[in-house]
């Protein structure tokens, strides 16, 4: 006889009629298979998860199935999961989805993620747990398929928004969830206007600015269940970002959120290997350099110009560490507007392109080029400018190394058609930091910080694409540092006084908002650079922003910092690579 091959309850009741139709007991197989089929649907309890059954080609971890049982069975499937970066949101979601499909209470499915994830999100309900969730592509899909994994920025967009304000789904999921900590925005109060009955919101950040934030996403999740905004604001806040009452407000928060933390998960995570590469400036450079950072700080000094063209001025201050190319880009940009009018370009600008001009050769690509030279590893290289991307990429492609390019401005098949690229056959992929959102690279273990963020969170989010569940290396993660410039007191606030790659991120991005510098950390180093003497003020005032953010985290109780303070530091130390 043919039978589909999907393992669900609908399968299995098929099953049993076909062969109660057949009434034919007389071989001993089709009577074992007839107890087997009633066997698996039998639920031992109501809290045990039939979902652990239809799962292929992978085993969810303690911490992921203790999630779906509460979120099924105390949450009555309302939840937010706010699980730190790479402890697996997609599979408990995916694992409670799943369970709901089983039981049948569960049909019409709306997954709303950002649009570089529609994807990802799509391939793995498919591979790894046989849920036939479909990518929203066209108009006609809201009406024909039943589970669908869709863009937020599309979905609230007309014609599409009127067709999903018309169905009323059985379950919602939004990924990526603190882009509602608004309620003004579009975002906030699409979500909110839609009919669902179970809702699952997945962030790693549930509040980034303030308590009402989280009241926002609450709201979203379980109406009434923190009272009115004005009451949540008497009972609850001392201030944005202070609690009145943290015991009674954690009690209620705890009732609809789940956050596993990679402290508290027992988890066996690789190792990660830090190496600053020190890279020297040719003679061309080093004049480069030091006539943009002259050029910059005249300019800043004199305040001639309005703030963008400042804020234009400090980026090119950060583009000179990069690449030629990047500064002459932003050089052109900048003086096209600033310099409209004048019949000739100013001496100091004139002289920066002529400093351009005797640049040949870059140091820093040179050295990409001599490390995966002499490697058959897969690596990824980051960059913060396209104009940089271009150029390694060019000099990659001299040398017969296989890369591809990963940005920003890519459409979502392109993306996905890069990645698979990247998996299966190129070596290098150069990504800017539109690489350190969302995607999962675990088949790589190498990176290069080609350009290094100012942001510690930006940071993590590179090194959160690689080093995180089902990585089965250790992690090296090399941060190029020019010689005797600010790219270098950066590496070290991060390195030394932060102890950035001692270990994940955990309760940093708390620590930062409590101090007030989460947000405008860039602004403020940038700031220092430009209003210091010398190296040696730029040095002793980043000391200070790193031993305020490192006693911060001390007070905090940061029992991983504490025992990595006591470690001799043999898995991070910075090995210089000459």
């Amino acid at each position: 006889m043919s039978l589909p091959i999907r393992m669900d309850r609908k399968w299995l009741v098929e099953l049993i009629q076909h062969i109660e139709k057949d009434a034919d007991w007389s071989t001993w197989d089709q009577f074992r298979l007839a107890m087997e089929a009633t066997q698996a649907q039998i639920v031992p309890h109501f809290d045990a998860l039939q979902c652990l059954q239809h799962l292929h080609g992978f085993e969810p971890l303690p911490h992921q199935i203790e999630t779906a049982r509460r979120v099924i069975g105390e949450m009555r499937g309302r939840a937010i999961l706010a699980d730190e970066v790479g402890l697996g949101k997609t599979i408990e979601a995916g694992l409670i989805l799943k369970e709901y499909l089983l039981r049948g209470l569960v049909k019409k499915v709306l997954i709303l993620v950002p649009s570089s994830l529609v994807l990802q999100w799509t391939r793995e309900l498919n591979q790894k747990f046989q849920i036939p969730a479909m990518a929203q592509k066209k108009e006609w899909m809201w009406e024909k398929y039943d589970i669908l994994v869709a863009s937020i920025d599309t979905a609230k967009r007309d014609p599409h928004r009127s067709i999903v304000m018309s169905h009323r789904y059985d379950m919602l999921i939004v990924d990526e969830a603190h882009k509602l900590k608004n309620r003004r925005t579009k975002n906030w109060q699409f979500i909110n206007e839609l009919q669902k009955k179970y809702c699952l919101l997945l962030t790693a950040t549930p509040v980034q600015n303030q308590l009402d934030e989280l009241y926002n996403l609450v709201t979203l999740l379980k109406p009434g269940h923190l009272g009115r905004q004005s009451t949540f604001q008497t009972e609850h806040m001392a201030g944005k970002r202070k609690a009145k009452n943290p015991e009674q407000l954690r009690e209620e928060i705890h009732r609809v959120m789940i956050r596993n933390k990679r402290s508290d998960s027992n988890l066996s995570f690789t190792r990660r290997h830090v190496y600053t590469v020190p890279i020297r400036l040719s003679p061309e450079e080093r004049a480069l350099y030091e006539g943009v950072t002259r050029f910059v700080r005249d300019r800043y000094r004199e305040g001639r110009g309005n703030m963008k063209t400042l804020l234009s001025l400090l980026v090119l201050q950060r583009e000179v560490c990069s690449s030629r190319d990047a500064v002459f880009l932003t050089l052109f940009k900048l003086f096209q507007q600033g310099e409209k009018g004048r019949e000739t370009i100013s001496p100091e600008v004139q002289q920066l392109i002529d400093l351009l001009r005797t640049v040949k050769e870059q140091s820093k690509v040179k050295k990409v080029v001599e490390m995966l030279s002499n490697s058959e590893e897969k690596w990824i290289i980051f960059t913060e400018y396209r104009a940089t991307q271009e150029m390694i990429m060019r000099a990659l492609a001299e040398k017969g190394i296989s890369a591809i390019p990963y940005r920003g401005g890519f459409q979502r098949n392109k993306k996905d058609w890069m990645m698979e690229l990247f998996q299966k056959r190129a070596q290098v992929m150069v990504a800017t930091e539109a690489g350190g959102e969302g995607i999962n690279l675990q088949f790589c273990h190498h990176i290069i910080n080609y350009d290094m963020p100012w942001n510690p969170m930006r940071v993590e989010q590179r090194i959160g694409r690689v080093h995180r569940l089902g990585q089965t290396h250790d992690v090296h993660i090399y941060n190029f540092a020019t010689e005797d410039t600010i790219e270098e007191h950066i590496i070290w606030l991060l390195h030394e006084k932060i102890d950035m790659f001692q270990s994940v991120i955990g309760d940093l991005e708390t620590i930062l908002e409590r101090l007030d510098i989460k947000d405008s950390m860039e602004q403020n180093l940038m700031q220092i650079v430009i209003e210091a003497k010398d190296d040696r003020e730029i040095r002793e005032r980043f000391g200070q922003i790193g031993d305020s953010i490192h006693q911060a985290r001390i007070r905090s109780g940061d029992r991983t910092l504490r025992q990595q303070e006591d470690s001799d530091h043999e898995s991070t130390t910075s090995a210089q690579l000459h």
